[in-house]
């Protein structure tokens, strides 16, 4: 049995780092790629694979709508999730996203990573 399993800290309070990932997430579905740190991705497609996959599975289309807004920023991004990107994936059961790693940011060494929809 593993226990003590966390989320990543990103160096941030609890709502912080929701907002943080919020905000990643609004700006993934509305771009469909986006660049950021390796950290900050790896934790990005946790959120994102739960957020399609809780959508995924509910009956009624108020309760898609609920959850999108819940976990994204405005309501055509949740509106573009639930019918451009979701349609996509029905039969697919998860790996909704892919991370490839670019190169490392020349101020401060981050690695930087290109997260899109597969």
């Amino acid at each position: 049995m593993i226990k003590n399993i966390s989320k990543r800290k990103l160096n941030r309070g609890s709502t912080h780092r929701f907002a943080t990932l919020k905000n990643l997430a609004s700006n993934l579905v509305r771009y469909e790629m986006i660049k950021t740190t390796d950290a900050k991705a790896k934790e990005l497609k946790r959120f994102v694979e739960h957020l399609i996959t809780r959508i995924k599975n509910s009956s009624l289309e108020a309760n898609k709508y609920r959850i999108a807004n819940k976990y994204l920023t405005t309501k055509s991004v949740a509106e573009k999730l639930i019918k451009i990107i979701l349609p996509r994936y029905i039969e697919t059961k998860g790996g909704y996203t892919k991370s490839a790693i670019m190169n490392n940011r020349r101020g401060d060494n981050a690695r930087i990573v290109v997260v899109k929809f597969k």
